[in-house]
């Protein structure tokens, strides 16, 4: 059902048993997909592509030009995946020239103010808090939740089944199932709660706990730290995505805790 008065591209690609609410304006290069919901007064602009079965709340905005100086009109899109739910005033923004597009994946939630910059790419089942702020090219793994207020430099990945606080400053990259806060930033242990809600084991969970411990807790420097971890844990899909995180992070990895 669309609403007589939104505005419409005839050419926009809008499938079936999409609701478009009055107020809502809808540009020429869109695509949305099924069963989605278009609130009052969201604006989908050229080159938003939308998968199915999503929310998109007023105020929203899909696909605005980059805030980038280097932009310089090329032709790009941003990606909303199947099932996910932009909330009150969202932003996403186009790619430029260096990825020609951003990413957010599905199942994500995106709560309301916050903003997901150019060539961001934000992976599947996501949490961005409200009023959060991803600079460019941040990358964000599966499962992880950036809390409420949370501030992340550009270039910064972030991996997967992470917890960040609210308010936070984000500027190094966060290797997987940690929880980090305080300020400055820091590491704060494992992730027990989000990994027993992913069903991760009692023995999946010690293996990572301990791996951190060598990592942040017995003194050892990066290097020493990483050999420590090569030849004292056996292979496991655990062992291996820290170890591969570390070795190729291009900012450096989060401190440890001066409490530690």
């Amino acid at each position: 059902m669309h609403s007589p008065l939104a505005v419409i591209h005839p050419e926009a690609q809008i499938g079936n048993n999409v609701i478009i609410d009055p107020f809502a304006v809808i540009e020429r290069d869109v695509v949305i997909g099924d069963n989605c919901r278009i609130y009052p007064h969201v604006t989908i602009l050229d080159g938003a592509r939308i998968g199915s079965d999503c929310n998109i709340f007023p105020g929203a905005v899909v696909a605005g030009i980059p805030q980038d100086l280097k932009f310089a009109g090329e032709k790009s899109t941003a990606e909303i995946g199947n099932h996910t739910t932009l909330r009150e005033c969202a932003t996403v923004n186009r790619g430029t020239a260096s990825k020609e597009r951003t990413i957010v994946g599905n199942n994500c939630l995106i709560m309301a103010y916050s903003h997901v910059a150019h060539d961001c790419v934000v992976h599947d089942n996501v949490i961005i808090g409200n009023a959060s702020q991803l600079a460019g090219e941040v990358e964000i793994e599966d499962y992880a939740i950036v809390a409420g207020g949370s501030l992340v430099h550009q270039f910064t990945h972030i991996s997967k089944h992470v917890m960040i606080q609210g308010g936070s400053r984000v500027g190094k990259d966060i290797p997987p199932y940690t929880l980090i806060g305080r300020d400055p930033i820091a590491y704060c242990g494992i992730n027990i709660v989000g990994l027993r809600r992913r069903g991760f084991t009692n023995a999946q969970i010690f293996l990572i706990q301990d791996i951190y411990r060598t990592l942040y807790t017995r003194g050892l420097n990066n290097t020493q730290a990483l050999h420590a971890i090569e030849t004292e844990y056996g292979p496991s899909v655990e062992r291996d995505l820290i170890l591969n995180f570390i070795k190729t992070s291009q900012r450096g990895i989060v401190r440890g805790s001066i409490d530690d």
